[in-house]
């Protein structure tokens, strides 16, 4: 953990009024969005859940939500996203009931929380499943992990997709052309996301990435579906001026480097993860001494006590 490359952390406040501001327009570019979270429920056929209560961090627009709701038709979701205009917008999405669901009161039970992951705004281990479709990219994963074990039951599961450090490293080598100031977000390593689930207090996280490449025919295509996502540059350190016609010049033809086939790529590393929380999560303070929560206290007693009663004649 060490060693661990810190990412510059886009600022909150600024997060969120980038994807307030695309909530209208964000469908009409998150197709990369879309199949990467296709992918991840392909990934969870293969583990048996039940879960009572959901949690997904970043709802956005709410095709996540969508698919929660039509995989796991009994369970309680609750959908969070930071900037509230992409909460109003998913809710607006949710499909009408059917008459049979009215009467018989068969509806998934659906909540939309305005709130930062960072700070997840539920009790302690009151949830069993944690889904997060591209959203730790732009949060503290440390801060996000601990927040995810903290309101996960035992044995209850986080999953989720990021972007890893190769993630758009052609427009990044391009902006550098131009100027020394940080035009792209920077993304955490996928070894190094499993070493903070770790140290967060989760159990054997599994970790894998695949590399996507999006190809189109002009740099100013790929950076309007960007900002049409939310996505352009809210980095502390970034030029708020105006790109003018001359630096503008200099990085269509840094671009142009890259094209291949008459295309120009875009490169995106996926990273895909999950994590248990165990019966009984290792902690340890400062100095070294070993932390368990009450509720786990309370849960190593009541074992206790059944293993002694088990035990008499």
């Amino acid at each position: 953990m060490e060693n661990a490359r810190r990412p510059i952390l886009p600022l909150s406040r600024e997060v969120r009024r980038s994807f307030d501001q695309a909530a209208a327009s964000y469908d009409e570019h998150a197709y990369l969005q879309r199949e990467i979270a296709d992918r991840l429920f392909e990934r969870l056929e293969y583990i048996k859940l039940a879960p009572e209560r959901i949690l997904e961090l970043g709802c956005g627009t709410g095709y996540v939500t969508q698919k929660l709701l039509a995989h796991f038709p009994e369970s309680s979701v609750a959908a969070l996203d930071l900037a509230d205009g992409m909460c109003r917008y998913a809710q607006q999405q949710l499909p009408r009931p059917t008459m049979m669901a009215r009467l018989f009161g068969k509806r998934a039970s659906t909540s939309f929380v305005c709130a930062n992951a960072e700070q997840i705004p539920f009790a302690d281990e009151s949830i069993d499943f944690v889904i997060s479709n591209l959203t730790l990219q732009w949060c503290d994963v440390e801060k996000v992990s601990a927040e995810a074990l903290r309101v996960l039951k035992p044995n209850g599961l986080f999953m989720f997709t990021s972007f890893g450090p190769d993630t758009l490293g052609e427009l990044r080598a391009a902006f550098r052309r131009v100027d020394d100031k940080p035009h792209v977000n920077t993304f955490v390593d996928m070894h190094d996301v499993g070493d903070m689930l770790l140290a967060a207090g989760f159990s054997d996280p599994v970790m894998d990435q695949e590399t996507i490449t999006i190809t189109y025919s002009e740099l100013e295509t790929l950076l309007r579906e960007l900002k049409g996502i939310g996505a352009h540059n809210v980095l502390p350190q970034r030029d708020n001026g105006l790109m003018g016609k001359g630096r503008w010049q200099a990085l269509v033809a840094a671009y142009e480097h890259f094209r291949t086939d008459g295309k120009l790529p875009a490169t995106y590393e996926v990273v895909y993860g999950h994590a248990w929380k165990p019966e009984f999560s290792k902690r340890k303070t400062v100095d070294g001494q070993q932390a368990i929560s009450l509720g786990e206290f309370k849960r190593m007693a009541r074992m206790g006590r059944s293993d002694n009663d088990g035990g008499r004649t």
